[in-house]
């Protein structure tokens, strides 16, 4: 089996982001239910932050979570269900890109080789996905073929253990899997045991492999859920869903460790955590000078400010999304706009982010899609323009 090397001549490039007007492609995943269908598509204007009408590019079952290879030509789907090919699991499907129009066409399909699939990444070199099962607690390593299409899974990490919440840790619940900056390490926060748990990943071989220093824990009943990386790689921030909380890691780029800094809690100042709050998605701004993350149930996107130098973060604004449930959340390239999701309110809402401050405000703009549950950007090709 072939793998694909990722091309330069397809990454975006600094001049990607200075043609005026610029647009962004918006690949929205869903819940599939009575309203949705599957993955859609809007276009983001960089210049006013309008998007158009969603329009549905892929029926497919409950694409919740999506990532877009480095080379632009493909998009991978989780498929959370429980249930793929007559056993229990979910599975994931592979897309191609039109360049022109953004339309996707489905390759294949295969098993994750666990239940409710939540959460994929395509490694840097582009050559494979990596996915975490939330029910069961595994992650695992899916090659991907020079047509884009996927093999079957190369690589299987099971975790055993539970904690403290009879509710929502009685197993492992792989919530999220990142890869570091240098494509060396693979890091998995499981909800479950309340670890993040750290594999040195080889991407030639699609392999995960233990090691001398596995995991770190966070508070006992916190319930880790998203990993963000700072753009200089010596920092990492993980949130986690049951006490609204983020944790601020220095992060060795040598061994794959990570060494907490401080917690901070994502609701303000004087809000106690109420039982039906829970946080979600956590994302770096590009500059590296801000940190975001999502309260459901308050319904707000927090705002920290990064001090560059230690990672430490402090608590600058919570803005309210206008709607219910934001779970993910999207940054674009240029750091100028935050599309939040507010999935049980059926839209996606833009907010300008002010460059100095990092605060959140309202565009007016908005855009209406059946339960959304994952946002993702795609620059326009200059000759589409």
């Amino acid at each position: 089996m072939t793998a694909i090397v990722e091309s330069t001549e397809t990454r975006p490039s600094r001049a990607d982001f200075q043609s005026k007007p610029l647009s962004l492609r918006v690949y929205i995943g869903t819940y599939t239910n009575q309203k949705s269908k599957g993955i859609y598509l809007s276009t983001l204007d960089l210049t006013t932050g309008a998007l158009t009408p969603a329009k549905l590019v892929a029926e497919t079952v409950s694409p919740a979570f999506l990532a877009i290879h480095p080379s632009h030509r493909f998009l991978y789907a989780v498929n959370e269900v429980e249930n793929f090919g007559g056993k229990n699991s979910g599975a994931i499907s592979a897309f191609s890109i039109d360049s022109n129009t953004g339309k996707l066409k489905f390759l294949n399909q295969q098993s994750s080789s666990g239940r409710f699939p939540c959460y994929l990444v395509v490694d840097n070199s582009g050559r494979n996905v990596l996915v975490a099962n939330y029910w069961g607690g595994s992650v695992a390593v899916l090659p991907i073929q020079t047509d884009g299409r996927l093999g079957k899974v190369s690589s299987l990490v099971q975790n055993t253990d539970h904690r403290v919440n009879p509710r929502c840790q009685k197993e492992p619940h792989a919530h999220s899997i990142n890869l570091d900056p240098a494509n060396r390490f693979a890091i998995v926060a499981d909800l479950g045991l309340d670890k993040v748990l750290v594999y040195p990943f080889d991407p030639a071989a699609g392999t995960l492999t233990a090691n001398e220093s596995p995991s770190v824990s966070v508070e006992s009943g916190a319930g880790p859920r998203h990993v963000a990386f700072h753009p200089s790689g010596h920092f990492a921030y993980v949130i986690t869903e049951m006490f609204c909380t983020v944790t601020a890691f220095t992060y060795n780029t040598g061994f794959g460790a990570l060494k907490p800094i401080h917690t901070i809690s994502t609701l303000p100042k004087g809000v106690k955590r109420d039982p039906d709050f829970s946080a979600a998605e956590v994302q770096v701004h590009p500059s590296g000078k801000f940190l975001y993350g999502s309260n459901r149930g308050h319904d707000t996107i927090v705002v920290f400010a990064i001090d560059a130098k230690t990672g430490k973060l402090t608590h600058v604004d919570n803005e309210p999304t206008q709607g219910k449930t934001p779970r993910n959340f999207a940054i674009d390239p240029t750091g100028g706009y935050l599309l939040a999701e507010n999935q049980s309110t059926d839209t996606i809402v833009v907010f300008r982010i002010n460059s100095k401050t990092g605060t959140l405000k309202p565009t007016g703009h908005l855009l209406k899609v059946p339960s959304p549950a994952c946002v993702k950007l795609l620059p326009i090709p200059k000759q589409n323009f």
